[in-house]
């Protein structure tokens, strides 16, 4: 096997380093005393390049290679409301950000996936209600949530992807803590943001993903970076504090 085809057969990289992104958070932020503890607060947090403040929309904009978590962590140590907006780079992507949500009621979870480039997705995860120990888990092939993960089909592999030993959308392995929670950081090659909508994630009892899986959510489209400045929800009028209990506030 040459170095290339070994290089395509990676599965999802755990390394600890995020490529940098344009992350927007909404911020319940009142005056420039709010302005400066946000900053500060972020500016500490590691991987984090640079912090810009919009107090007028109430938006704040990180550039850096910290994850969702760490950032959202900080800003709620400042004692504010916060939701995570959009993400994404500077290039324009079709679609650039997709979000996955594992609503119970057993399994909770969040996963995350944003284009860095065509050739790169980063993919962040976070998991409550699993029993101890390694869990695969995978991108499937369709969305059909009607039998649960039985129906999801089997794991995304597109045909310019046959030659590997591995399905593109094998995501590999999440290791579970005594709690039941699961947080995963990583990248991964050649994965593009845009085949994944409307297809789903599966989680697995074991690492063994040849059996149908315990829960699946659907990969949706989200907000890339200033797409969504919006405060009321159109449908309901409710203020995007009250909006969701979800980190992540779709397009």
């Amino acid at each position: 096997m040459d170095s290339h085809t070994t290089e395509r057969n990676q599965s999802l990289q755990d390394n600890g380093v995020l490529p940098e992104l344009l992350t927007e958070f909404m911020v319940d932020m009142k005056c420039e005393g709010c302005v400066s503890a946000v900053k500060n607060k972020l500016q500490m947090v590691n991987g984090v390049k640079g912090v810009d403040v919009d107090l007028s929309n109430q938006v704040v904009r990180v550039h850096g290679s910290s994850s969702v978590k760490s950032m959202t962590d900080a800003l709620e140590q400042t004692g504010r409301k916060t939701r995570l907006i959009g993400q994404g780079v500077s290039e324009e992507f079709l679609v650039s950000a997709a979000v996955v949500e594992f609503k119970g009621p057993i399994i909770f979870g969040v996963v995350r996936l944003v284009q860095v480039h065509m050739e790169l997705a980063r993919v962040e995860a976070n998991f409550s209600g699993l029993s101890p120990g390694k869990h695969g888990w995978s991108i499937n092939e369709f969305g059909d949530l009607t039998r649960g993960a039985a129906s999801t089909g089997k794991v995304f592999n597109p045909t310019c992807w046959i030659t590997s030993e591995e399905p593109l959308g094998d995501l590999g392995t999440l290791d579970v803590e005594a709690s039941g929670e699961a947080h995963f950081s990583g990248v991964k090659e050649k994965l593009r943001v845009s085949d994944l909508i409307g297809r789903s994630i599966v989680l697995y009892e074991t690492e063994d993903k040849s059996d149908q899986g315990i829960a699946a959510a659907v990969i949706a489209r989200s907000a890339g970076v200033g797409e969504n400045y919006k405060k009321i929800c159109t449908c309901d009028g409710t203020v995007i504090w009250n909006s969701s209990a979800s980190d992540f506030v779709r397009s």
